[in-house]
């Protein structure tokens, strides 16, 4: 079954072409056959960049343009002119109606989707009703489920996969705020936790690797890049994760300040004289690393400018794994100890230097990391990296959201039971 995976931004659009007939993650019939971005939708110099991978090219197609998308409609219609086009080359597809299914990454389904679901009417109108909970995530998760039906006809089958689903099996002492009852449950107010459909690949790759049955699945899943969060996962199911009511909660990340006392939005508020949304945008978009450092947001430049001894960069570094550590150490004691800590993202993949630092001085718990391994354990390599004599083993391994939105979407339109 050939399925389009859509991950539909407020002016983006990325999208992979996965082939799959599986429900097991260890299985090799899987087929990434093309993937794409298209970036700046809504303005006349919109950047399309499409690449089909394809044994019987014998090479990857890359297509490239600059152009006019006015929308996410006007997105889909240049992805059906490339898949239409005679130098586009991709194995089982020439046209739209070689697409079996669409899977959404459709980020807040608060409450509502505990799992994957089949799109209809009643799903929309729930999405609907949650833009309020992700004014920035929901309405464009909207936008390409709407695209999608008008470019790819009605009957195509449309399946929503949420970030927050994971996340649903929290104890109430988990996601709850110390606040008001009942202007909690009035007003929907509690930690969601995001990345759920990466960490949940991690549990079910961790089991792929080590043989290990769901009940004996208990791990801390690491994902760590421009954004990044924690997962406690026990017996195969998140019993706690670092984001909370929005992702700004939690880990230092690229630009968001992670957890902060609120007291501290009114003190800037009146010493700045900045607005409430002035105040939001500097703790999301110019707080994390970028704020720390004042270099970047990327932890690729942070670690160059260490290696000249920029003193903000160093503190940046330091405060990065010191909150992950921190973390860690609380979800270790939640769970009474673990048998793996994974790293993954794209810092957590390709970050030896922060993997080091965060797993260092944890010989209390019997933690060692195999400097060698961790070393060349990166550009994609999966695999363990902690010592033989490590008693928690440490792994890293490369996210897939997109075979995980691929794979409950082949199994929701094929009556089969979603892989938890």
């Amino acid at each position: 079954m050939n399925i389009l995976v859509l991950n539909c931004g407020s002016s983006s659009l990325k999208f992979q072409i996965v082939s799959t007939d599986d429900v097991s993650i260890a299985n090799n019939t899987d087929k990434m056959l093309a993937k794409g971005l298209i970036e700046k939708v809504g303005s006349n110099e919109a950047t399309i960049s499409f690449k089909s991978l394809t044994a019987s090219a014998g090479s990857t197609n890359t297509y490239r343009i600059t152009k006019p998308v006015l929308d996410h409609k006007d997105a889909l219609y240049s992805l059906m002119e490339w898949l239409a086009m005679p130098t586009t080359i991709i194995d089982g597809i020439s046209t739209t109606k070689d697409i079996d299914a669409i899977g959404h990454r459709t980020v807040h389904g608060s409450e509502s989707f505990n799992s994957s679901v089949l799109i209809n009417n009643s799903v929309i109108n729930e999405l609907k009703t949650n833009i309020e909970l992700a004014p920035l995530h929901n309405p464009a998760n909207l936008k390409g489920i709407d695209a999608a039906t008008e470019v790819f006809g009605k009957d195509i089958p449309q399946v929503g996969v949420f970030d927050t689903a994971f996340h649903t099996t929290m104890p109430e002492y988990a996601y709850m705020y110390g606040i008001n009852y009942d202007l909690s449950k009035k007003h929907r107010i509690r930690r969601y936790g995001f990345h759920g459909t990466s960490h949940r690949y991690m549990g079910i790759r961790y089991r792929e690797l080590t043989g290990k049955s769901i009940t004996d699945t208990n791990i801390i899943s690491l994902h760590l890049g421009n954004g990044g969060s924690i997962a406690a996962i026990k017996n195969g199911q998140s019993i706690d994760t670092t984001m909370g009511f929005t992702p700004l909660e939690g880990l230092i990340m690229g630009t968001r300040c992670g957890d902060i006392d609120p007291t501290i939005m009114e003190y800037i508020m009146q010493k700045e004289g900045k607005t409430l949304k002035q105040t939001f945008d500097l703790f999301n978009k110019e707080s994390g690393l970028l704020g720390i450092s004042g270099v970047s947001n990327d932890m690729r430049d942070i670690e160059s400018n260490m290696e000249s001894e920029h003193q903000r960069s160093i503190l940046a570094h330091n405060m990065f794994c010191y909150r992950i550590k921190k973390y860690i150490g609380a979800y270790l004691s939640i769970m009474n100890g673990v048998d793996a800590i994974i790293f993954t993202g794209g810092i957590g993949e390709n970050d030896d230097i922060s993997r080091q630092k965060v797993c260092n001085n944890m010989e209390y718990i019997g933690l060692q990391l195999d400097e060698n391994l961790n070393k060349k354990t990166i550009v994609g390599a999966e695999g363990k990296i902690s010592s033989k004599d490590s008693k928690i083993a440490v792994y890293v391994i490369p996210t897939n959201e997109e075979l995980m939105i691929a794979r409950d979407t082949y199994c929701i339109v094929s009556n089969k039971k979603i892989v938890e």
